[in-house]
């Protein structure tokens, strides 16, 4: 399955919690994250995470979005209405 970056908290909701790390990171492994400069696999972000588990859909998906590197969401300091 592939996902947009914008896409990943909706999906993680789809989850019951409090959730064990390596449960949700097994969960996700069949998931690609398409991102601004290539993808990543939703499970291995989550399996990085230093979390044991997470509270909450939004837990992961902060922990998700903590993992990715600052070219994931484009270029900085630009937005979508510049130009």
């Amino acid at each position: 399955m592939e996902l947009e970056l914008a896409e990943v908290e909706e999906y993680l909701h789809e989850f019951d919690y409090p959730i064990d790390r390596d449960e949700l990171a097994a969960a996700c492994e069949d998931v690609t994250i398409q991102l601004a400069e290539g993808e990543r696999n939703l499970g291995d972000l989550i399996a990085e995470s230093t979390a044991d588990g997470f509270g909450s859909a939004d837990d992961a998906y902060t922990a998700v979005q903590n993992d990715l590197p600052r070219e994931a969401v484009g270029e900085p300091y630009q937005s979508e209405g510049e130009g």
